[in-house]
């Protein structure tokens, strides 16, 4: 299969030094791009040296941003992207391909436990695994991977619905497991990255928190909006019989509830009709 080797950058010259050689030499046929998201260091030089592409931007555009600018002017049949700074193995892409190779559409590299960055950064991942495997009914061994061969075409098929920011993991997965695009998962090793890393928590814990809600909204929104629903439903019911049998009356907190089951089922039942549609554009 004809490939194309896709890395989003932003200030990432130390590592990239050491891990274009190492690509060059594992794949020597691929197209190799490196989407320089706005760097300040010497990444456009190490590049030249290398002798790979580099497509520059003005200014930073976000890590999601990089990935959709490269699969835009990528010319292979598949993709394989990767991060600059260094985590991932060059010779994991070969495993990557062999397993494309089976019938699937995406393959994504899974971490470890001991490959995750920081065990806040591993409990959340547990977190969003969980609920993305509930959610699709498939097993999802690692979501916010950004180490993934795809096919070029499908991979296509979502750019408009990529965020620019770091969860196009999220949205590319859901994506592929809603279009019934076969997704599989190897296990890998991740390495320290090289130098200091762009996430920060309290700028991007937000962010990160707002992935569970994308889970469910780019899959099924009822599946997570229901069980919502019936809890305040029941709370409800709780209420309402605790204070039944102590003060013989219906009180406005039993009201709520029931109003609230009421209109986060109904939020639910629209997100549903509107990822139909979203879909229904591209079948």
């Amino acid at each position: 299969m004809s490939l194309s080797i896709i890395l989003p950058a932003k200030n990432e010259a130390s590592a990239l030094a050491v891990l274009l050689p190492c690509l060059k030499a594992a794949q020597p046929t691929a197209e190799i791009i490196v989407v320089d998201d706005g760097s300040t260091d010497n990444t456009a030089a190490i590049c030249a040296d290398c002798g790979v592409s580099r497509l520059p931007s003005p200014y930073s555009m976000g890590n999601g941003a990089a990935v959709k600018r490269g699969a835009r002017v990528a010319t292979r049949e598949v993709l394989v992207f990767m991060d600059g700074d260094g985590q991932h193995d060059p010779g994991d892409i070969a495993r990557m391909l062999e397993k494309l190779d089976q019938g699937y559409d995406m393959v994504v590299g899974a971490r470890d436990w001991g490959s995750q960055a920081g065990i806040g950064r591993g409990v959340a991942n547990t977190l969003y695994n969980w609920l993305a495997s509930r959610m699709t009914g498939h097993m999802v061994a690692d979501l916010t991977s950004g180490f993934r061969a795809v096919r070029a075409d499908k991979f296509r098929e979502f750019l408009h619905m990529l965020p620019n920011g770091f969860s196009y993991p999220t949205t590319s997965t859901m994506a592929f497991f809603r279009s019934a695009y076969p997704v599989a998962y190897i296990p890998i090793k991740a390495a320290q990255r090289v130098g200091s890393s762009h996430i920060r928590p309290l700028r991007d814990g937000l962010r990160f928190l707002l992935i569970i809600f994308k889970i469910g909204t780019l899959y099924s929104p009822l599946k997570l909006f229901a069980p919502v629903s019936a809890l305040f439903f029941l709370l409800g019911c709780a209420n309402y019989a605790w204070t039944y049998m102590h003060e013989g009356r219906l009180t406005n907190m039993s009201t709520l509830m029931w109003s609230a089951a009421v209109v986060v089922f109904l939020i639910g039942l629209v997100s549903e009709q509107i990822t139909v549609l979203t879909y229904k554009a591209r079948i």
